[in-house]
This record gives C-alpha cells, structure tokens and sequence, in this order.
C-alpha cells in the first residue's frame, strides 16, 4: 500500500470516558452510559497522530488490556514500524486498530499527503449516516423516531421480545424513513424467518446480525425476504468465507478490523465476493469516524452516528448537519 511509511517514534496511550445524551444507550446485550475510549498518540520529529478505540465486551476486549496491548507494542515502534509489520504483529481488534490509525495520520503530517491520497480513495465528500434508536419500549422508540424527521435513515435497535411491536410502532410513527433493523444476534432459529418476513412487510431496508455469531446456519436455509448483514459474524479478512450464503452483506467496523489498513484490504474483498458493503462504528468520538468515514464512498450503507450519540464530542470534532456528516478537519486526523 503506498506512503507505508517506517515510522520510528514514542508511542502513549490512555483512556477517556464520554458520557452518553439523555438515558443512556441500549441493546439486546445491556446498556450504558457512557463510552470507554483509548486513544493513542504517536510521537515522530515533531510530528504526532492519533487514533481511537472501543473495547468491546462481547468480543472478551477489555479497557485495561487493550491499553496493555498497545504499551506492549511500544519497543517496537521506537526502532521502527509499517502499517504492514503492524498487521502481521497484531490480531484483529481495538488495540491494532487504534495504533494503525495513529500510523496514518502521523505519515499523512509527515509527508503532508492526505490519508485518502495515499490510500488511493475519492477524496471524502458528504455522507449521509443511519441514525440509531436504541432498544426501548414501543412508544419510547416510535417516539424518538418522531423526533428525527431531519434524518432519512433509522436503525432501530432490537431482539427482545416485543420486536414485532416495537418495529411496527415506528413504521407508524416514521412512513417514509428507510429503517434498518439490528437484532444484535438476539433471535432464534424458530423466529428469524418470521421476523425477517415482518421486516419485509414493513419495508425495512437491511437486517443486521439476527442470530447469533457461530449459530447462523439457519440463514442459509431460510428465504431472506430483506438483506441480511454480518456484524457480530465478520472481523478481519479470515472471517468473510464464512458468509457465503448466509449473509448479503457486511458490516465493516474498524474496531473488528483492527484497524484502517484490514478494513481497506476487507472492503475490496468482499465486494469482489459480491457482499454490499456497511461502514458501521461503536459508540465513540468523531476521532474514530474520521478513518471509517474513508470508506463511505463504497458503502451501500452508513452508520457513523458515534458523536451524536454522546453528550459532546472532541474538540474539532465532525460536523453534522441533521444526519449529513461532513469530511473532517485536518486537524482532527488525517492529514
């Protein structure tokens, strides 16, 4: 991949904690409050670059050995590392991926060549993000529906019981919206095929996730009136021939990844494969969309709604206009 530079510098890492707007955020598996982040810094000739990073419970990534995974790759950036060493030294997951997006914005600040130059990319235009409703009551999420006219596309967070009730409460309250469902692996091999012709019936444009990771066979043998899209069933580029079908599609999260550099090898491997393509991201600041945002300009869909579902966001953060996100500033990442 070209401008791979070696890199030689100090590596820091920590942690922040962005508290969540109003009640907090929910899912099948839990809620919460706030987002965890690490981020990492990396230090060259007067130069620094920055990435972030969620931990991720569900994939047994913690905030403390994430931060120890990173500290641990210290020696070897001061003699020197490539986002390729990187890939080969690393597995898949946050702690690569918050050092492999620092290793971009720090050769981008050194050779003064944008990230998506180099990356051989369209250079980033506005995008228009899935807004996401977590998992609430059927009022609750009919609701919030209602209060978001300005954004064309909802995703509305379910699997739990009640779905069923919950999907039709906001197609009520939203007719015209493009909704996508995200069941967060919560249904069962006896409802899937039932829930994904009730999606159908009330046009929901994409499902994501519906049984759980490691249990989905049953989606290669049901009719799938609605695209179905991997999440939780994909991470880096050994993951896709599982798919085949079963899924329609795959959520690419630079989280799951590890990084910039996989999910650019991974979003042309799998539109070779004939996969649509979704750029989805956790909960966390505009400095982890800055990078995901890069892959936009293939995606069918977007989901890099992180910054406005927290109370604030980082200074020079992306700006939003309702559910249209505009390319970063420079001097957030990238360049």
């Amino acid at each position: 991949m070209s401008n791979d530079i070696s890199v030689a510098g100090t590596l820091h890492a920590f942690d922040e904690r962005w508290p969540i707007a109003g009640d907090g955020f929910t899912i099948a598996r839990g809620a919460k409050r706030e987002a965890h982040v690490v981020v990492v810094e990396i230090t060259s000739n007067g130069h620094m670059g920055r990435g972030e990073c969620v931990p991720y419970g569900r994939y047994g990534e913690t905030v403390e050995q994430t931060l120890a995974d990173i500290a641990g790759f210290g020696p070897a950036l001061e003699a020197g590392v490539t986002r390729t060493a990187l890939r080969t030294a690393m597995k898949p997951g946050a702690a690569r991926n918050a050092i492999d997006c620092a290793l971009w914005d720090i050769a981008a600040k050194i050779t003064g060549v944008p990230v998506w130059t180099s990356a051989s990319l369209s250079k980033p235009r506005p995008l228009t993000t899935a807004f996401t409703i977590s998992l609430a009551s059927p009022e609750t999420m009919a609701g919030g529906a209602r209060t978001l006219s300005n954004c064309p596309v909802l995703k509305l967070k379910l699997g739990a019981s009640g779905d069923a009730e919950r999907l039709r409460a906001v197609r009520r309250a939203v007719p015209k919206a493009r909704l996508i469902v995200d069941a967060n692996e919560g249904w069962s091999d006896d409802t899937v095929e039932t829930m994904l012709d009730l999606c159908a019936e009330h046009r929901v444009a994409l499902v994501e996730q519906p049984l759980p990771a490691g249990a989905d066979e049953a989606l290669a043998h049901i009719a799938r009136r609605v695209p179905v899209c991997a999440d939780e069933s994909v991470h880096g580029l050994e993951t896709l021939h599982h798919l085949k079908g079963r899924y329609d599609a795959v959520n690419i999260k630079l989280d799951k990844t590890g990084g910039l550099t996989e999910a650019l090898a991974m979003m042309r491997a799998a539109r070779y494969e004939g996969f649509e393509i979704m750029v989805g991201c956790m909960v966390d600041t505009s400095l982890s969309m800055a990078p995901a945002m890069l892959l936009g300009g293939a995606a069918a869909m977007i989901d890099l709604d992180g910054p406005l579902l927290l109370a604030h966001d980082r200074r020079h953060g992306i700006r939003y206009d309702g559910a249209v996100m505009h390319p970063p500033d420079r001097r957030l990442w990238g360049g």
